[in-house]
Order: structure tokens, then C-alpha cells, then sequence
């Protein structure tokens, strides 16, 4: 429940439209509900602003579409990260208009569209191959509630591709980089703009890069003094973390 929602129910309860153990009934589940599974967190929006999100790796389908119906019924918008095809088909039928994006995994329903960032936040991939990564970000800061410029593999091997893009860079309040490899990219978009980075490192690349370590260690040398970096792979915190940048 959103503390729009919740205040909504208090003024109906104040006004005498709706009765005190009615009201009730639909406190019932603050702050949690036990599914056994899992404890369904429905305070997380009057906490955080933002609703709880499903992080499926691990999870049975089943599970991921149970923990959704419940969010659902309590939020106009539900994320979903890392859901394979089986539990984005399982969400679906529990809610037909969930949007899934299988080269990322995330799944959303997006019924309350309001801006509440103040600008906009760009997200950017080093090359097609970190996209999974920047995809993420994308419907992660969508969903929650931000105006998203995705500016796609500009990556420093032709680092005019980037520099043709400097414009919209320049309107962004937030900077989400995207990249694999060396790392690199986050260091040269931090060293052209004036807002914050916050940088993705993505498994992508060879033997030596291992799996994402290499860019991860590169990017926490980076001599641009606005650029911090979350854990491999991780669209998703990184858009949480802009997110928040972006109401203040």
C-alpha cells in the first residue's frame, strides 16, 4: 500500500464511508504477509517509496507468480528481475499485462505512470552485448517512476559514437554506464558531464576479464570523481540508486 493509498483509507474511515473493521480488513497484511515461502514486505512503499520487487533467480515459478499476485493486489506496479520464460508465463496468467523482457529477465506491471524523478536519467551500454545490464536499469527506472534516455553501444573502441551523443548526456540528472570488458567507459562519460555516474560492470568480455572483475576493478579506480559503481550485472541497483538521486 502507497501512502497515497493509505491516507486515502484513513480519510474514508474519518468520513465515515468505510467502517473501522474494514478498514481493518485491509491493514490485515501490514506490514508483511506470511505465504509461508516467502513474507510478501507490503510496507516497503510507505519505507521506501517504492513498492518491494521479486527477484526470481532461485525461485519456482509458482513462487515468483504467488509473491506478484499478492504485490499486485496492493500496487499499481509490480517488478519482477531475473525471471526466466517459465515464471514471466506463470505471472502473465496471473496478470495478462505484464510486460516481459527476455534479454534482461525483468517483468513489470506498469499501470501508474507518474513522473516523480525531477530530470532525466540516461542509461548507457558500452556495446550491444552489455545491454541485458542496461535493459534492466531502463525498466527499472521506468518503473519507478523516471523520464529514461537509453543511448546504446557507444563504448570507447569507437569513442566518436559517444561524443556524437554528448548532448543528451548533458540534459541527464543521472548517468547509469553500462560496460564490460576493461571498463572504461564510466571514466570518459564521468570526465564530460557534471551529474552523477553510476557504474555497471557486466560479465561480458574474454578469459582475462573474468566474468566482470576486471571491468568491477576498473571502474573502482576510475579517476572521475563522480562516478561510484554497484556489483556486476547489476541494472537493477544501479536504477534504484538513480531513482533516488533523481527525486531529491
Amino acid at each position: 500500500m502507497t501512502e497515497p493509498q493509505l491516507r486515502q483509507l484513513l480519510e474514508a474511515v474519518r468520513a465515515g464511508s468505510l467502517e473501522v473493521d474494514q478498514a481493518l480488513e485491509r491493514l490485515r497484511h501490514l506490514p508483511f504477509e506470511d505465504l509461508g515461502f516467502a513474507k510478501v514486505d507490503h510496507h516497503r512503499a510507505l519505507r521506501h517509496g517504492v513498492p518491494e520487487v521479486v527477484f526470481a533467480l532461485g525461485k519456482t515459478a509458482d513462487e515468483v507468480a504467488a509473491i506478484a499476485a499478492r504485490l499486485i493486489e496492493r500496487s499499481p506496479n509490480v517488478l519482477v528481475t531475473r525471471a526466466d520464460e517459465n515464471a514471466a508465463a506463470r505471472v502473465r496468467q496471473v496478470c495478462p499485462e505484464a510486460e516481459y523482457f527476455p534479454r534482461s529477465g525483468a517483468l513489470r506491471v506498469w499501470r501508474d505512470r507518474t513522473l516523480r524523478g525531477k530530470g532525466t536519467i540516461a542509461v548507457v551500454s558500452a556495446g550491444t552485448s552489455d545491454m541485458p545490464a542496461a535493459e534492466e536499469a531502463l525498466v527499472t527506472a521506468e518503473v519507478m517512476g523516471n523520464r529514461v534516455d537509453a543511448v546504446y553501444d557507444v563504448g570507447v573502441a569507437g569513442i566518436h559514437r559517444l561524443v556524437s551523443n554528448l548532448d543528451r548526456l548533458a540534459q541527464a540528472r543521472v548517468i547509469i554506464v553500462c560496460a564490460g570488458m576493461e571498463g572504461a567507459l564510466p571514466s570518459v562519460v564521468g570526465g564530460m558531464v557534471h551529474c552523477p555516474v553510476i557504474a555497471v560492470p557486466t560479465s561480458v568480455g574474454y578469459g582475462a576479464s573474468f566474468r566482470g572483475l576486471a571491468a568491477l576493478l576498473g571502474m573502482l579506480n576510475s579517476c572521475a570523481s563522480n562516478v561510484a559503481v554497484v556489483n556486476i550485472d547489476n541494472g537493477f541497483g544501479a536504477a534504484y540508486v538513480a531513482s533516488l538521486i533523481n527525486r531529491l
